[in-house]
């Protein structure tokens, strides 16, 4: 007993010792202000006032859920429920033109720095099978890229994140380090969550700080939605007016889609009309919600998707059943985003936390494959034939959603309806399917008009210079004493008490190992890359052509149903000319692809695994270590 009271107090002095250092580091740039003589008679004190956030500055809460379609939440229009999400946007603002980079790694990184995922080294991932020797892609953000928790914390907040952080590279990830990647070297005070990508819900890959430790058996959603809570009452019990910012990144809804019975059996029944169905009746609910144009059309069913009424009856019912599982696991997943709400209100600290909550960090995922999946390998090189892929699925349609799922992903039909109004899928940078999410806003002291909608075009670069307006900061030159990239995103800050306010980001580029597209002013211009070693499908087997770039023009055709590129050469041409320039300011070259990917041309050193074995790094849970 006596050496584990020596043990805690030691701790805590160390816990307090570090504070005092982090806290005053900022600081350390100033002259010395005071006296030194030469005896003490002769000399004057002078200590620097510690860095204090500005007055009245707001918590802010970043949400980011994962794999998550436009189309999914009631909140815009889909048919799951989601209270939490509801409420939120009915006291803020729902953001209807919201672009994520398409997958998750170039999402998080463009999203936790304010600049384009390539320009911070983030093409890829920092996955070794998925990050290559070059600038723009070695998966290794720089600390020339400050991140929003660097300068939070650098400006007098605490800083706190849960979940899924994605961006430490493999070969740093282990207890070893080194630590410069991990949350806790990237600006935030603690860390609770796994670095992957995907991990086990009730067996994560968990870290806690700078060290791995064991989970206790609950779901995953549910322990770090209980450390959250613990990061702020520790806080605010000490310093109750010092501000916090909160970065909660659940694994949830990414595969593998594991939830209790309890949230899945609301569901029972409710998708047995199929996903022709779902999607006709989300983009009737879309349209008058008033969430897209009124002139907006369906664009048709996805190729290789098979037409719902065509389906055997042992189909439906076990595609229905995939669908359920997924419903259920966000609705739980709201719930736990509303035990954080509840519990800010219940110690007076809503009113002034500024929420953002983006529902997806891409589209919704086309990595169910067509027939959906239980417990397969993560990649398929070589698709089962699809009626003995059906058949493994019926006879283990009990396990869907369960611990024994350890893959369990919906079908290729569900993730298109989960996408309405827009076609394809995550990973494709082409496709507003891939990168088109919803966004809410919530600030009761900061947003007058409730419920309101937003229509500026928006990219997740923006949230970060956005956040710094609101709080009332601006990037800094430097941080510790290495000076920053400029932040690349545009502050959208002017749209909250002006819907009718022009857009401010005007020119975006998009790019995932292979697929691409431009958006410049309203118009797009976008080029496939198509691949089936992960969706199987036999549409997606035709070889890559690099002239066969398409173009809308998104102020007349919201969901890309009208293909202008051989009516308006010259714009696509413009366009086309454009993108490279993009690609190459941002250190987007050499454009790699899945192939490239898939065929092990990229981090070839020596001992390097194969690319069946590396993928496993990607997907690893607790049980592996």
């Amino acid at each position: 007993m006596k050496e584990k009271m020596v043990l805690k107090a030691l701790t805590t002095s160390l816990i307090l010792a570090t504070s005092a250092r982090l806290s005053l580091h900022a600081q350390e740039a100033q002259p010395y202000q005071g006296t030194v003589g030469r005896t003490l008679a002769e000399s004057k004190e002078w200590w620097p006032e510690p860095v204090k956030a500005p007055v009245g500055a707001p918590n802010v809460v970043w949400i980011l859920i994962d794999d998550v379609g436009f189309g999914a939440a009631n909140t815009f229009g889909g048919l799951i429920s989601t209270p939490t999400f509801d409420s939120l946007a009915a006291n803020g603002l729902r953001y209807t033109n919201f672009h994520t980079c398409a997958i998750c790694a170039p999402t998080r990184s463009a999203l936790l720095t304010g600049r384009n995922s390539a320009s911070v080294h983030e093409s890829g991932f920092s996955h070794t099978v998925m990050s290559a020797g070059f600038p723009g892609w070695d998966g290794r953000v720089p600390p020339t890229a400050g991140t929003i928790a660097e300068i939070l914390r650098d400006n007098g907040y605490n800083t706190f994140a849960v979940g899924k952080y994605g961006v430490t590279p493999d070969e740093e990830a282990t207890d070893a380090g080194p630590f410069d990647h991990w949350p806790t070297g990237k600006g935030f005070d603690h860390f609770f969550g796994f670095l992957g990508s995907q991990t086990d819900q009730y067996k994560p890959d968990l870290v806690e700080d700078q060290a791995h430790v064991r989970p206790d058996g609950r779901h995953l959603s549910d322990q770090i939605t209980d450390k959250a809570i613990f990061y702020i009452d520790r806080q605010k019990k000490v310093a109750p007016d010092k501000p916090f910012f909160l970065y909660y990144a659940p694994g949830a809804t990414h595969a593998p889609h594991q939830v209790d019975r309890y949230w899945s059996d609301q569901y029972k029944g409710k998708f047995d009309e199929g996903w022709d169905v779902y999607r006709e009746k989300v983009f009737e609910n879309q349209k008058r919600l008033g969430l897209i144009p009124a002139d907006a059309k369906l664009p048709d069913r996805n190729p290789d998707i098979k037409a719902w009424d065509q389906l055997t009856p042992d189909e439906k019912k076990l595609y229905a059943r995939f669908m359920e599982i997924y419903a259920g696991y966000l609705t739980y997943t709201d719930f736990e985003i509303g035990r954080l709400v509840n519990h800010l209100r219940e110690i007076h600290q809503l009113d002034n936390t500024l929420i953002y909550v983006m529902i997806g960090d891409n589209g919704a995922s086309k990595e169910g494959t067509l027939n959906g999946t239980i417990d397969q390998g993560f990649v398929r090189t070589k698709p089962a034939p699809e009626q003995e892929s059906i058949d493994y699925n019926l006879n283990k349609i009990g396990e869907i959603g369960t611990p024994h799922a350890t893959n369990g992903n919906y079908p290729l039909g569900w993730a298109q309806a989960a996408n309405t109004p827009f076609k394809f899928w995550k990973q494709d940078a082409n496709s507003e399917g891939g990168t088109h999410n919803p966004l809410i806003v919530y600030w009761p002291k900061g947003i007058k008009d409730k419920g309101g909608i937003r229509t500026q075009y928006s990219h997740v670069i923006d949230v970060l210079p956005t956040t710094l307006d609101l709080v009332g900061l601006k990037a800094p030159d430097e941080i510790r004493d290495v000076k920053q990239q400029p932040i690349e995103g545009t502050s959208f800050a002017y749209s909250i008490d002006d819907a009718n306010a022009p857009n401010r980001h005007t020119v975006q580029y998009y790019y995932i190992f292979g697929s691409r597209s431009i958006y410049d002013h309203g118009w797009k211009a976008e080029l496939a890359y198509p691949n089936s070693f992960i969706t199987g499908n036999a549409a997606s087997s035709k070889p890559f052509d690099e002239n066969a770039w398409e173009l809308y023009n998104l102020n007349d055709d919201y969901t890309e149903t009208n293909d202008l590129a051989k009516h308006n050469p010259e714009k696509l041409a413009e366009l086309k000319a454009e993108f490279e320039e993009q690609a190459k300011s941002h250190h987007l070259y050499p454009y790699i692809t899945w192939d490239d990917v898939l065929n092990g041309r990229i981090h070839r050193t020596p001992g390097s695994k194969s690319f069946a074995e590396a993928v496993q790094d990607v997907t690893k849970s607790n049980s592996d270590q």
